[in-house]
């Protein structure tokens, strides 16, 4: 409920006197609506969130319009910060996060202290007051914006903390806030800039223009003219945090250049002409469960994990629902953490060569996670040495070629968000050593690694270097197109420690990893450790522009030389 006094006696205190305070308080509860408001919440006190959104919305008949296009473009899972311009300062926020709604149900606003007042909406808000950069208060709700990113939700954002007002150029913002500036570069979330197309009555403007905490009072008011109304939005492709992160402009600047591209939005030709950010395509809609659980029945099952994921193995197709899902689910787990192609689907030309490792959750029918085997030798037979995704990486020297014949690469792993921490890239190991049971004939695994592009480059070469040193090829076995260099400097303070003993010298790579605040990829480790001295071996790294920036490193595994606990548990009677 609303409570006017309460809320201005909390605010000024004693520092006004009975009469004048009780004369504030009629005349800011006739303007702020609230025995209409109280009313409302009380006959709807059963609902909470995005019910009693819906009922806001009905009351007022207010209805908003965007094109299916560009709907789609809101990507449906992981991080995302969204911003729009606020041309009403009330009603536009709670049709916002109706239209993400539609989408993602993940998702929560940056509400005012006005808004953050009506409690059944409370589940929906992150309480900000007009997103202050400084100060112990903003601090807490900096943390707070923070939490939902690293917790891969979305969250909307008004950048310029108050409602649009008339300016020289027609309705505006005033200046953004640099704050989501910061929030992506620091979570590599993507931006995705929304136009609100809307706007408040002239004598808003008026009052607002002879002074602004009049303007501010009629609010809402301005809500309760708003009745049997529809608005149209304008929604951008997402702006990778990328862009934001390489940009030479400090971060004031970025935010009013992002306020001018969400202007912009509503003007497709200019914007086009302007290019004032990269966008990424909108990731293809996910494909429909009924669909998939009947494809996926044709697959080949190797096996079951203890808590009833099945193990599959899939021949390409063409048209095949399940590959659409897992190109969909590549570049949505890719792009989670700045890698991935920037198109709908990642799915490629080497696709129909390969056979496809899946992880499926029957009982939610969603595909957990894959991975994607090339079998040397069929591959040689149809392709020759071209029909290997590596190839386009790496020049393939003696050594390597002639274990082609007895190899199989693996690429292109994932386990989709989802499912982070659950065990489930263990499990796709099982699936390997399924295969490898079923084909004797395979004695080597090899393939590219990636390291994303979010990573500091002092951290990319530690990496680098730690793995260089500890498993160096026995002979030469690929040649970087795009060599990785490890900086002269890197090499002479980490050298001799990442040459010694590999527990010692992992346990320093870990400490300055998280000095760094990131931390060393899984794969990256489970292929250190899954064979004796020897058995593994990173062969040259590489960087590849196709997809992101990423840094790949090329690893070969001898499996004759495989770890006995790894063989038992990978090999032996299954998860």
């Amino acid at each position: 409920m609303i409570d006017i006094e309460h809320h201005l006696r909390t605010r000024l205190g004693d520092n006004i006197d009975r009469t004048t305070g009780q004369l504030m308080v009629k005349v800011l509860r006739a303007l702020l609506h609230e025995d209409e408001i109280n009313q409302f919440i009380m006959e709807n006190r059963h609902l909470r969130g995005f019910a009693f959104l819906e009922r806001v919305l009905d009351y007022f008949d207010f209805d908003f319009m965007v094109s299916p296009e560009q709907l789609n473009a809101i990507p449906p899972q992981g991080r995302l910060i969204i911003v729009a311009n606020h041309p009403i300062g009330s009603l536009d926020g709670l049709a916002l996060l109706k239209l993400v709604r539609m989408v993602r149900p993940d998702v929560r606003i940056v509400a005012n202290e006005l808004l953050s007042l009506i409690e059944p909406l409370d589940d929906l808000f992150i309480p900000v007051d007009n997103m202050r950069e400084r100060g112990a208060g903003y601090k807490s709700q900096y943390k707070a914006m923070l939490a939902a990113l690293q917790r891969e939700e979305a969250i909307i954002i008004f950048p310029a903390g108050e409602v649009s007002r008339i300016r020289p150029h027609g309705v505006r913002d005033g200046r953004w806030k640099s704050g989501f500036i910061k929030l992506a570069q620091k979570t590599g979330a993507p931006v995705q800039p929304i136009y609100v197309d809307a706007r408040n009555s002239p004598l808003f403007y008026s009052l607002s223009a002879i002074y602004k905490p009049l303007g501010t009072l009629m609010l809402a008011q301005e809500m309760f003219n708003k009745t049997h109304q529809t608005i149209r939005f304008h929604v951008s492709l997402p702006i990778p945090a990328r862009a934001l992160r390489e940009s030479t402009l400090p971060r004031k600047q970025l935010a009013q250049q992002m306020r001018r591209y969400t202007y912009l939005l509503r003007k497709p030709k200019k914007l086009r002409r302007k290019a004032l950010f990269p966008t990424l395509e909108a990731i293809a809609p996910a494909v429909d469960r009924t669909e998939l659980h009947d494809a996926i029945q044709q697959a080949q099952r190797l096996g079951e994990t203890a808590d009833g994921k099945q193990i599959l193995l899939l021949d390409y197709a063409d048209d095949n629902p399940v590959m659409r899902e897992i190109g969909r689910l590549r570049e949505l787990t890719f792009r989670s953490v700045e890698e991935g192609t920037g198109k709908q689907l990642d799915l490629d030309k080497f696709d129909p060569l390969y056979q496809h490792l899946v992880l499926w959750d029957e009982k939610e029918r969603e595909i957990v996670g894959a991975y994607r085997i090339g079998h040397g030798p069929t591959l040689l037979e149809k392709a020759g040495e071209s029909g290997f995704y590596s190839r386009t990486l790496f020049e393939f020297e003696p050594a390597l070629q002639a274990r082609l014949p007895e190899s199989i690469e693996l690429g292109r792993s994932f386990v989709q968000p989802r499912y982070w921490g659950r065990r489930s890239l263990d499990y796709l190991w099982y699936g390997i050593g399924a295969y490898l049971k079923a084909h004797p004939e395979i004695r080597y695994m090899h393939g590219p690694v990636s390291l994303s592009d979010a990573y500091p480059p002092t951290a990319k070469a530690l990496i680098a270097l730690f793995y260089s040193l500890q498993f160096p090829p026995q002979a030469p076995l690929v040649r970087p197109t795009r060599p990785f260099v490890v900086p002269e400097a890197i090499r002479l303070q980490w050298g001799e420690a990442f040459s010694g003993d590999y527990a010692s010298a992992l346990k320093q790579l870990n400490r300055a990893l998280s000095q760094l605040g990131v931390k060393l990829p899984t794969l990256y480790k489970q292929y250190g450790e899954i064979a004796t001295p020897g058995g593994c071996e990173y062969a040259g790294f590489n960087i590849d522009p196709a997809f992101n920036h990423c840094v790949d490193g090329f690893v070969m595994v001898d499996t004759a030389r495989l770890d006995l606990r790894k063989r038992a548990r990978y090999m032996g009677a299954g998860p």
